[in-house]
C-alpha cells in the first residue's frame, strides 16, 4: 500500500465549466489526470483528495464527477474545498459516493497504520486573498480543524496523524497560523493541501519539514496533473486494512 495526493481536481462533466480558460496549460486536464492516475496507483493504494473536486452546485449534479473520481484505482479519501458547493449535508453526500471513496468533514479515518484527519480551513492571517471579512470564518475553521485533530488523536494511539486540508495552513510569508499551530500541538507527521493555484500562489507553499511536520502542497496544476507519492509501499506486517469511518 501506498499513498499519494492529488488535490483541486475541478471536473465539470455535467456543467460547462473548461479550465482552459484558466490557461491552456489546464486543456484536458481531466483525461491528463486519469492517463497518470490508472498507470501509477494501485488498487490497494490510498489516494489523499482534499477539495475543489467539482464545480457541480447540487449534489445531484455532481454525480459524473463522483463516478470518475471512484473509476480511478485506489482508496480515495475526500475532503471539502471552498468550490464544492455541490457538498450538502455530510450524511448525503457520503450516501452518494462510489465504493471506492471515503469523505471527511471535520473527522478523522483510520487506515490501520495511521489515521487521516480531515477539514476544509480558510483563508488565514497573512494568506494573499485574506481580508478582515473572512476572520469569523478563520476563527471556526480553526474549531473545526481541532475537532478533527481530536477525533484523530482519540484513536491513534501513537500512530501517524496525517492532516488532509484544502487551504493552506500558514500565512503567504510562510508565517504560523492558528492552522498550523494546531497541526504541531497535535504532533501531525504529515500535511496536505490544496487550494493555491498559478505561478504566484505556487511561489508561496510551504514544502518540506516544518517543525517536525512534513508538508506537501496537491493542487493538480502544480503537480503537472499527476498525483504525488506520499508515502513509498509499506511492509505487510505495518499495513491493516482500511476500518471504519469515525465520526466526532
Amino acid at each position: 500500500m501506498r499513498i499519494w495526493g492529488i488535490s483541486d481536481l475541478h471536473l465539470s462533466f455535467s456543467s460547462n465549466k473548461p479550465m482552459d480558460v484558466f490557461g491552456s496549460h489546464w486543456r484536458g486536464h481531466a483525461e491528463r489526470m486519469a492517463e497518470s492516475w490508472d498507470r501509477l496507483v494501485a488498487p490497494e493504494d490510498v489516494v489523499l483528495c482534499p477539495g475543489d473536486l467539482s464545480w457541480a452546485m447540487r449534489l445531484e449534479e455532481a454525480k459524473l464527477d463522483l463516478e470518475w473520481i471512484g473509476n480511478r484505482p485506489g482508496l480515495k479519501i475526500l475532503g471539502r474545498g471552498n468550490h464544492d458547493y455541490w457538498w450538502s449535508s455530510i450524511g448525503k453526500v457520503r450516501a452518494a459516493l462510489p465504493k471506492t471513496c471515503v469523505a471527511l468533514q471535520n473527522d478523522c479515518y483510520d487506515l490501520g497504520f495511521a489515521v487521516v484527519a480531515g477539514s476544509r480551513c480558510w483563508s488565514a492571517p497573512g494568506a494573499l486573498d485574506y481580508t478582515e471579512q473572512d476572520r469569523k470564518i478563520y476563527e471556526r475553521e480553526c474549531l473545526r480543524l481541532k475537532m478533527s485533530l481530536e477525533s484523530a488523536q482519540k484513536i491513534a494511539q501513537g500512530r501517524p496523524i496525517i492532516a488532509a486540508i484544502h487551504y493552506p495552513p500558514f500565512a503567504a510569508n510562510h508565517g504560523p497560523t492558528g492552522f498550523s499551530e494546531l497541526l504541531e500541538a497535535f504532533q501531525v507527521q504529515l500535511c496536505v493541501y490544496g487550494h493555491l493555484h498559478g505561478e504566484r500562489s505556487h511561489r508561496t507553499a510551504v514544502q518540506g519539514n516544518v517543525r517536525g511536520i512534513e508538508y506537501r502542497m496537491l493542487s493538480c496544476d502544480y503537480l503537472n496533473f499527476t498525483p504525488k507519492l506520499l508515502a513509498n509501499t509499506l511492509s505487510a506486517a505495518n499495513v491493516l486494512q482500511p476500518t471504519q469511518l469515525l465520526v466526532q
